[in-house]
């Protein structure tokens, strides 16, 4: 058989590898995917020590926004007493907290502290990387432009975050507003999955796999609905709504809530974002499609090139779910709660590289 007739479903052949993105330099190549494994790597630590300093309840504790002199932390008693002092006068501490000591005040402020250098370290190498590449012609054209939109995604998400930071410190408020807590992971989310397709279009993780057409817009679906059950994660960090109908299939002693319950608050769509009842269960339900859809597409992918890669994502969701029963069942511990987390971002992860792999005939 001729190399123009290859099957879909035959993987490139050793003597054809997988081109180059037109606007990167061949010479730089090691040193780009390098750089981006990197990222990788600090994003999957930034995204689980998010979610510690939510767990912790430590999101609040420092109530300014200061890019650069934010970055020094408190020395000495009257620095602590100022950044106490400010602290008080949140609602959190006068709602929740009242009569905190310093010491308790000084184990969530270091975590937000840590939060916050993390995510200025991220930004630093992002930029950083991104001049030198620039600066000196490793990458050009419309793959220097995307690798900047990547850049500038980084920093749409971070003022996202000093939004959410804001949305918690208004009169009455004890913690953020669910949905800002939600868009600010979804965009971390977006900003990791566009690292893991950038890294698998210039060769960091294996040369890519022929795939029909049919295959690949499937992949990409199980991403967007990944994605999707994620945002509706967030939705239940930011209600507490873990925290509530700890039994698992049942909940509230049905594998459906009575409607009564799903729909309390009067304006019907802040049911989907307000009401954990609902919240909860509408996060169980997309459990249950999203394991269902990779089975489906581990099924459809049998006997092709890329059918490794559908039957580890449907195991990785399926772990993620068993991990999730675990979380819910134990009332979220603090250790489970960061394990899913963290595995929502693997199996993100192994869901955008089996797409990104999948290379039209």
């Amino acid at each position: 058989m001729s190399r123009g007739n290859l099957p879909a479903t035959h993987p490139p052949a050793a003597n054809d590898p997988d081109p180059l993105p037109d606007g990167l330099r061949p010479g730089a190549v090691r040193s780009f995917r390098i750089w981006l494994l990197v990222l990788i790597g600090l994003v999957l630590v930034m995204v689980t020590v998010g979610g510690a300093t939510r767990l912790t309840g430590s999101g609040l504790s420092i109530t300014e926004w200061k890019p650069v002199l934010g970055a020094i932390p408190p020395f000495g008693g009257a620095d602590w007493a100022r950044e106490f002092a400010l602290y008080k006068a949140s609602p959190q501490y006068q709602l929740l907290n009242s009569g905190m000591s310093l010491s308790e005040f000084k184990f969530i402020y270091w975590w937000e502290w840590g939060h916050r250098q993390l995510g200025r370290f991220i930004g630093l190498v992002m930029l950083g990387g991104f001049l030198a590449f620039f600066l000196t012609g490793a990458i050009r054209g419309r793959f220097a432009a995307l690798t900047f939109g990547l850049g500038l995604l980084l920093g749409l998400q971070g003022a996202i975050g000093w939004i959410m930071v804001a949305s918690g410190l208004k009169p009455g408020m004890i913690a953020v507003a669910p949905v800002k807590l939600t868009l600010h992971l979804v965009f971390a989310c977006l900003y990791f999955a566009g690292l893991v397709a950038m890294a698998t279009r210039v060769g960091a993780f294996g040369p890519q796999r022929r795939a029909s057409p049919g295959l690949r817009r499937a992949a990409w679906a199980l991403v967007v609905a990944i994605l999707v059950q994620i945002a509706l994660g967030g939705l239940v960090a930011g209600s507490r709504a873990g925290f509530t109908y700890n039994t698992w299939p049942l909940m509230d002693g049905a594998l459906v809530p009575a409607a009564a319950k799903l729909f309390v608050v009067p304006a019907f769509w802040e049911n989907f974002v307000d009401n954990p009842t609902l919240v909860q269960f509408n996060h169980r339900l997309g459990a249950y499609i999203l394991l269902a859809l990779s089975i489906w597409h581990a099924l459809a992918a049998r006997g092709t090139a890329t059918a490794w890669g559908a039957k580890h994502l449907a195991y990785a969701v399926a772990g993620q779910g068993v991990l999730g029963i675990v979380t819910l069942l134990l009332v979220v511990p603090l250790w489970a709660g960061l394990a899913h987390q963290a595995l929502a971002l693997l199996v993100l992860m192994s869901a955008v590289l089996h797409a990104a792999k999948m290379r039209l005939p």
